[in-house]
């Protein structure tokens, strides 16, 4: 995993352009419910605690986030 300003780089989603795709890290130096990094491709960023991602993940893993998409048809 590679270190980039201080972040861990987990993920970059999408990855097919070069438009700055969304990308995941780890902030060591962050406070705990701070830590997990997540970017978009304009230069904003979500933080939030690990238990909160672990969340995040359980439900896109149980199809949670996959119904609330075609629920609001995006």
């Amino acid at each position: 995993m590679a270190t980039t300003n201080g972040l861990t780089h987990l993920a970059t989603f999408c990855g097919q352009c070069n438009c700055g795709c969304p990308e995941l890290f780890v902030d060591p130096g962050a406070p705990e419910e701070r830590r997990i990094v997540l970017t978009d491709d304009f230069g904003q960023r979500v933080q939030m605690s690990a238990g909160q991602f672990r969340d995040l993940v359980e439900q896109a893993r149980a199809g949670r986030l996959g119904e609330l998409l075609d629920a609001a048809a995006v």
